[in-house]
């Protein structure tokens, strides 16, 4: 089986991070991969470097990458899709500023999509704001109509919170001693912003309970959690700025690393075990239906992704979810107000 992948934004590092990984067999293992590079016109030049050095390459896993400006050609028939290309936030913008300008793009890329790629096509967003851009794009895109009658499923959208997810993972490792694989049930919910809720109440570290565990290291219950509330969810959900902060650019390795672990899971799926993604609400745990949330969600061998159901959340996380939530709403708003939605 050959399988076709679009990605957007793919002059830019996190691409540039991301594109070698894929190409060498990062998510689909030994099956042979076909690469459509989209970029806007002023860019799409730049791309002639990286399709010579993935020549270079010689992956017997790729069969062949190409370049383009036209999101039509780069969707055509695609079987997954990483929506990486975004407009940055550049000083002076407001969120209502950010939203209009990605409101645009990713309401032409979602349009290209409906039209152009499979029915059953895999989009994971990776650009900010991500979850109101995949809420945008799905829209778009299901309202299509397509040569072969079919409609793309709004659930064929996600969005990238598995870095959030990992950057929990590893801060809970540094901090017990343990190895990443020891550690399981790390939850990140709400938005991919600094509002998002990282969460380890039902984590588990070898078969322990988390704040077992964490206790111990803390020296007492008391102390756990408050490194739990005052380290690890904002260093956490603020990982990103300081990643800026310390190296004078934005998370590209990571976030592509994180892109890749979310496709090849929600390709061939998690055996039971739970990861983080954003998905289209159903109305679980209180988050409005049809809103683009993080939640716990296991996913099937065929790829069907499912949110993990009856989990019992204390106040003090239904509270900070609902915030989160709150957020998203408001975004979505502005992105109605604008026309997006």
């Amino acid at each position: 089986m050959t399988r076709t992948i679009a990605v957007t934004g793919a002059a830019g590092s996190i691409a540039y991070s991301l594109l070698f990984r894929l190409a060498a067999g990062a998510v689909y293992g030994a099956e042979p991969v076909r690469l459509r590079l989209l970029e806007v016109p002023q860019a799409v030049d730049r791309l002639e470097g990286v399709l010579m050095e993935l020549a270079d390459c010689a992956y017997p896993t790729l069969l062949e990458a190409t370049a383009t400006d036209d999101p039509d050609e780069a969707f055509a028939e695609a079987d997954a899709a990483l929506l990486i290309g975004a407009a940055p936030r550049t000083q002076g913008m407001d969120r209502a500023d950010l939203l209009r300008a990605n409101g645009e793009v990713f309401r032409a890329h979602g349009a290209a999509l409906g039209r152009s790629a499979k029915a059953d096509v895999r989009v994971v967003v990776v650009g900010n704001p991500a979850n109101t851009n995949a809420l945008i794009a799905a829209h778009h895109a299901s309202h299509q109509q397509r040569a072969d009658g079919q409609r793309i499923d709004p659930s064929r959208f996600t969005a990238l919170t598995r870095l959030d997810h990992n950057r929990a993972l590893g801060m809970l490792a540094q901090k017990v001693q343990a190895p990443v694989e020891s550690i399981e049930r790390v939850a990140i919910w709400g938005n991919h912003s600094n509002t998002q809720v990282p969460d380890l109440a039902d984590a588990l570290i070898d078969g322990r309970p988390a704040p077992a565990v964490l206790s111990e290291v803390c020296g007492g219950a008391a102390n756990a959690r408050a490194w739990v509330r005052d380290e690890f969810i904002p260093q956490v959900a603020n990982r990103g700025a300081a990643i800026i902060s310390a190296r004078g650019a934005s998370s590209a390795a990571s976030a592509a690393s994180a892109a890749l672990d979310h496709l090849r899971d929600w390709t061939f799926g998690t055996n039971g075990a739970r990861v983080s993604m954003a998905v289209r609400s159903g109305g679980e745990y209180g988050v409005p239906e049809g809103l683009v949330s993080s939640f716990p969600c296991t996913v099937d061998a065929d790829g069907a992704h499912r949110i993990v159901d009856g989990l019992d959340l204390d106040d003090d996380r239904r509270a900070r979810i609902g915030a989160s939530v709150a957020e998203l709403a408001a975004e979505r708003d502005e992105a109605a107000a604008l026309g997006f939605v």
